[in-house]
């Protein structure tokens, strides 16, 4: 697990993504119907991409998956650690929290959402994975992108997850 450590390149040369909670949350509630396996394969595949994931995005699902009964609270807490160990960790700073105010003071983003994309900004994200922001929407150099939207939009996002 690594929360300040993360060079903001991607070694690779290849796009550096994060997830939103929602693509956590799909990927453990079975009443998502298709969904459900979509977000199951993102994870999966992310895991062995330059793929991180937030503090925030982590907290946020087991809040979530636990107040809508999803799961039980020790399976909720389980995931969330095994992501820790899957996947690199970033923290907001100070400075992501600033730009997120100032996004969230232009009414250009929710102030969670404007966190988590400066946040994972800061890391070195150009994409963040997520249904609940506008696809195509940015904020200082990343770009939401909607893996949800269309069968378009999923193939564009092939050579993202190495399909």
């Amino acid at each position: 697990m690594a929360t300040s450590s993360i060079e903001t390149n991607s070694t690779s040369g290849e796009e550096r993504y994060t997830l939103d909670t929602n693509i956590l949350i799909y990927a453990v509630d079975r009443s998502a119907g298709s969904k459900h396996q979509v977000a199951i394969d993102i994870v999966d595949r992310s895991t062995e991409r330059p793929c991180i994931l937030t503090v925030q995005a982590l907290a946020e699902f087991v809040f979530a998956v636990t107040r809508k009964a999803l799961v039980p609270r020790h399976e909720a807490v389980a995931q969330a650690r095994d992501w820790l160990r899957a996947f690199p960790i970033v923290a907001a700073d100070a400075t992501a929290l600033d730009v997120a105010y100032a996004a969230f003071e232009k009414e250009r983003f929710g102030l969670f959402d404007a966190l988590l994309l400066a946040t994972a900004r800061q890391a070195g994200c150009s994409i963040a994975l997520s249904e609940d922001m506008h696809d195509g929407a940015a904020l200082d150099g990343i770009v939401v992108r909607n893996p949800f939207a269309g069968q378009a939009l999923v193939n564009d996002l092939r050579p993202l997850l190495g399909l």
